[in-house]
């Protein structure tokens, strides 16, 4: 089973990173967070996995080519297949784009090469086939990055401390996605999947949500880099090992 991978945005939020490599690229400790959710992956044994690519392609490109040390000093032997799905083009256009590289089997993962989690693979996967819709999709729950106050008038009637549990469930990436997934995707660069695609699955009773309660956490701002490099060294992301 295969595993698609978003990682040809250009990452204005966190330019001081991104006028130089694109995000997927950006390290955790020694390496680049998107090989770290390939390890991820890798854990549960799946070890094929397809990149689309666009901004700066060229450095994930070089990165995961099989002869490039990233692969070879960690003697991994994965199937790496990199795909230069263009600059300007938007995230449905980049999947319907690797059409032609999936395996006969039905099912596919597809995440983003931005976003860092301890989801288990198996049991998300082993939710989606009971289910047996189209496209399931993982909800997490996002960490605060303020507390939150109640007013009466100018009067602070309760002040609480930042709260995970309180806050709502948002689209956290590690799809499972049937390849009847395409048939909501149209051929124009301009389609974006988390909007028209994923709004019609969910019209049609075909997306469904795996509630993660665990770790989640993107690569959207230079405080995002520092704050998973602290967690990192301080061993706290110990599925990245």
């Amino acid at each position: 089973m295969k595993t698609v991978f978003l990682a040809g945005g250009i990452g204005s939020r966190i330019a001081e990173e991104t006028l130089k490599i694109p995000k997927p690229m950006i390290k955790i400790g020694n390496y680049p967070i998107l090989f770290h959710i390939m390890k991820h992956y890798s854990n549960y044994n799946f070890n094929k996995f397809i990149i689309c690519g666009g901004y700066k392609y060229d450095f994930i490109q070089k990165a995961f080519n099989k002869k490039n040390n990233i692969l070879k000093k960690n003697n991994l032997d994965w199937s790496v297949n990199t795909v230069n799905t263009g600059l300007k083009t938007q995230t449905g256009a980049r999947i319907k784009k690797i059409r032609k590289f999936l395996d006969k089997e039905n099912l596919f993962f597809m995440t983003y090469g931005d976003g860092i989690s301890d989801v288990d693979l198996t049991k998300l996967l082993r939710f989606h086939k009971r289910h047996n819709k189209i496209a399931t999709l993982t909800a997490v729950r996002p960490i605060p990055r303020f507390g939150n106050i109640k007013l009466n008038r100018s009067k602070v009637s309760e002040f609480n401390e930042k709260d995970q549990l309180q806050e709502g469930w948002i689209n956290g990436g590690f799809f499972v996605l049937n390849k009847k997934v395409f048939d909501y995707i149209d051929n124009k660069d301009d389609c974006i999947f988390e909007k028209k695609p994923l709004q019609d699955l969910s019209k049609d009773g075909q997306l469904m949500a795996y509630k993660h309660e665990g770790f989640w956490h993107p690569m959207d701002t230079l405080r995002d880099k520092i704050y998973l490099n602290e967690q990192y060294h301080k061993k706290k992301l110990t599925w990245l090992k």
